[in-house]
């Protein structure tokens, strides 16, 4: 398991974005050399985790439980063959390009070690929004990425520390249930009736799903 690239975004003006504001950090690069990763402060309030990467909208982006974003390279290949064009890192918006790590199927709760400092957890899946459909080009791209339910990951910080491209990964810590990534997005999309499912996970679940699924289970039961 290996991360292929760290990639950042600068804050950028562009005419699609839902932000009110006209910017939007999606556009993020490869970069060469350490990064800081540290937990960023609460969402709404705290951004990125990494220093140096835009987060435009802390409404819905960014904060501790949404630290850090990761895709596998894996997914955007099969991207690539099914868009018939060319993804590079970076070209969902995540931090993160990993490989021979499966991020969707992850644990909600796992941990993973990045280099010798960083650890960082699995909370959630990404929820695709207007401004990465129009970031992509593509139409039908919400509708297209949900039903795939190959989300990638966010992660909060446990333990901060740099990181660079080329840096070994390990995943240092399992819980005991099936909870993934995966099967949070499709609970918190289009199958609702796994909501309760996901109490397995318990706190380490993102606050809104863990949330989404108590309010669930108290109105429809288990």
């Amino acid at each position: 398991m290996k991360l292929l690239s760290v990639n950042l975004g600068r804050s950028k003006a562009v005419p699609y974005t839902d932000n009110p504001e006209g910017v939007t950090g999606i556009d993020k690069q490869p970069v060469t050399g350490p990064v800081r990763v540290a937990a960023p402060g609460p969402k709404g309030i705290g951004g990125s985790g990494l220093a140096g990467d835009a987060v435009c909208k802390k409404e819905h982006h960014g904060g501790n439980d949404q630290a850090v974003y990761a895709v596998a390279r894996e997914d955007l290949d099969d991207w690539e063959r099914e868009l018939g064009r060319s993804l590079t890192n970076g070209g969902f918006g995540e931090n993160l390009t990993t490989s021979g790590l499966d991020v969707s199927g992850a644990l909600i709760g796992e941990r993973w070690r990045i280099g010798s400092e960083v650890v960082l957890e699995v909370t959630c899946g990404r929820i695709p929004c207007a401004t990465f459909q129009n970031h992509l080009g593509e139409k039908q791209w919400v509708k297209r990425f949900t039903a795939k339910g190959a989300p990638g990951a966010y992660l909060r910080v446990i333990e901060p520390g740099e990181i660079r491209s080329g840096d070994a990964m390990e995943i240092i810590h399992r819980p005991d249930h099936d909870v993934t990534v995966a099967l949070q997005f499709r609970a918190v999309t289009t199958e609702r009736k796994l909501l309760p499912r996901l109490l397995a996970a318990g706190e380490a679940l993102h606050p809104e799903s863990l949330e989404a699924a108590r309010k669930y289970v108290a109105k429809y039961g288990v």
